[in-house]
């Protein structure tokens, strides 16, 4: 999947797609995002897990690293491995903490080798002159269906 997204607004309305999306998933995601400081990741991630029914605010973890966020049925995990040392300090933050029912949003995911989940679908977002250009990739076979889906769903709006 290769869109561009005009502006933050775009960014958020992709990630109610997103959303609506994982709504109908009958189980766990793990998703990674990847794409320069400041391309919109945290943004995206904001409107989805908003989109799924949390109502309180969503934070950046750029410093705690890993946000749980409790939804209707599951928990959305929000992780930014940018500021992680080492892969290994993910033992230490609750990694073995996630479950098979959990949407996992993962940035900077690279950093994190060796001791994540496999990541089912990998988004990345880079900056295009002012717009953004969203880029979706399954990885697994539940990825595949995820983004069969995705791409079904963002057709339909």
């Amino acid at each position: 999947m290769n869109r561009l997204l005009a502006d933050v607004e775009a960014t958020r309305v992709m990630g109610h797609v997103l959303a609506e999306t994982l709504q109908e998933t009958p189980h766990g995601v793990v998703i990674s995002l990847s794409g320069e400081l400041g391309a919109g990741k945290t943004e995206l991630v904001r409107a989805t897990i908003q989109a799924l029914g949390h109502d309180g605010p969503v934070v950046s973890p750029s410093y705690t690293l890993i946000e749980p966020y409790e939804l209707c049925h599951r928990t959305a995990r929000h992780m930014d491995l940018y500021r992680l040392g080492d892969p290994e300090e993910l033992e230490y933050l609750g990694i073995r903490d996630i479950e098979a029912m959990d949407l996992v949003f993962i940035e900077w995911a690279e950093r994190g080798a060796g001791y994540l989940p496999p990541i089912d679908l990998e988004l990345r977002l880079d900056y295009e002159h002012t717009a953004r250009r969203f880029q979706a990739r399954a990885a697994t076979q539940r990825g595949t269906a995820l983004l069969d889906r995705l791409i079904e769903t963002n057709n339909k709006r």
